[in-house]
């Protein structure tokens, strides 16, 4: 197959939906030997700040001279970003070759489990494969939706697992309760593999332990073992001070926006101190560069500059009071704040609305590219006070021209609610 053919056959399995189970990955990588069981993983769950965390992992490994394989999700332009060695995406001859090794095993799977692989099973095994076929030194591995039940969790023994936080998300899958969706996102503890978590909830707490616990895994709570503060901030970034119960990092600069990113980057510290026994080392400059350089695009990420314009995925409710919080913040350096948002039917667009609407002067409505985004102009009935400076524009670029012509030079254009709305936007302005 070429890479359009490849991506046809990617695509096609969206049909198959959200399937979560571990029966199909399993059988599918069986027939590769298990390649997945070769490779050093830092398996990263939570509901909130995986990617931020993976990002920061990979940029100081990399600083630090390992071949460091990134597995994250959704993509914002093409699915080749999901899979990254040393940040640079799986090359479209290397997707389609890998891609044509797997695609005869599909119908082996139906015929063994009674269903094929989903689109995410398979883009699961494909990075497990084409990592071992690289020789990748680490893998870095971001869980896909919940934990116990999700196609990473094939994995046996990582070197560790994460779990950032957990929140209320994805309901129709991982639960109604914090306690439930906890309990899903504590299935990546692996017996005798340290765990690690920034959750500060009780009850999240209890059933992380508890499972630890069960499985004699070593357990880190990161505000016990992590002490941190921002000593400035700025649209470039926050200089920061970081202190570990084994070291005092000093003042770092943080290229990631926003105060939640202290809290991941933090996460990322103590990781990389519990790796060492493993034998892999970052020095106090590795990790310097790595802070600096670090990049995860549709993270608070400024991508024009006159007009500002400032996209962030956030799109839950965790998300958008970190990004409630910066906008307070941020609100005193300009004048005036419009916001293109635009959110999919399944989230809670009515708090989301309540949360942004006191900090924006105006408010342009917009479609992200999904099918879960059919009734995409409901959120309009929840910004109750400023209906006169509200619009739907169903076309992002439409959006976006509305936003930019409107946007003075000291104005912040602020993109938001959906990743699947950021690819578009970045292709707007030339940021692929």
């Amino acid at each position: 197959m070429n890479y359009e053919q490849s991506i046809e056959v990617i695509k096609n399995l969206t049909k198959f939906g959200i399937n979560l189970g571990l029966s199909r990955i399993r059988s599918l990588l069986k027939k590769f030997n298990n390649p997945q069981d070769t490779l050093p993983i830092i398996h990263i769950g939570g509901t909130n700040g995986k990617g931020s965390t993976a990002a920061l992992l990979t940029a100081v490994l990399q600083e630090a001279g390992y071949k460091v394989g990134t597995y994250t999700s959704p993509h914002l332009h093409s699915y080749n970003e999901r899979i990254c060695i040393n940040g640079e995406p799986i090359s479209s001859e290397d997707l389609a070759e890998t891609l044509t090794r797997l695609v005869p095993a599909f119908e082996e799977v139906k015929q063994e489990i009674g269903e094929s692989p989903t689109e995410f099973e398979v883009l699961t095994a494909l990075a497990f494969l084409y990592f071992h076929a690289a020789k990748v030194e680490i893998v870095i591995l971001e869980v896909g939706l919940g934990g116990d039940m999700d196609s990473t969790n094939v994995i046996q023994a990582p070197l560790l697992s994460i779990i950032t936080n957990v929140t209320v998300d994805h309901t129709a899958y991982l639960g109604t309760t914090v306690k439930e969706i906890a309990e899903k996102k504590s299935g990546i503890i692996k017996k005798k593999c340290p765990i690690i978590t920034a959750s500060t909830d009780d009850v999240v707490l209890k059933v992380l332990q508890e499972q630890a616990k069960k499985l004699a895994a070593p357990f880190y709570q990161v505000q016990q073992e992590v002490t941190y503060k921002i000593l400035e901030k700025s649209l470039k970034g926050q200089l920061c001070q970081f202190k570990t119960t084994q070291k005092n990092y000093g003042e770092l600069f943080l290229s990631l926006k926003g105060d939640h990113q202290l809290v991941n980057a933090a996460t990322a510290l103590l990781a990389l101190e519990l790796i060492k026994v493993r034998g892999f080392q970052a020095t106090d400059d590795d990790i310097k560069r790595g802070f600096v350089n670090v990049q995860w695009p549709g993270r608070l990420e400024t991508i024009n500059e006159n007009p500002l314009v400032i996209i962030d995925g956030a799109h839950n409710i965790a998300g958008m009071k970190a990004l409630n919080q910066w906008l307070k913040e941020i609100k005193v350096k300009v004048e005036r704040i419009i916001l293109v948002i635009g959110m999919l039917d399944d989230k809670d667009r009515k708090k989301v609305a309540y949360l942004l609407e006191p900090l924006v002067d105006r408010i342009i409505i917009t479609k992200p590219d999904s099918y879960r985004a059919q009734k995409w102009w409901k959120i309009k009935d929840f910004f109750q006070q400023k209906q006169a400076v509200v619009s739907l524009k169903e076309e992002v670029p439409q959006a976006l021209q509305e936003a930019v012509e409107e946007a003075g030079s000291h104005d912040l254009v602020l993109v938001t609610g959906s990743l699947y709305l950021l690819g578009e936007v970045r292709k707007f302005f030339n940021c692929q």
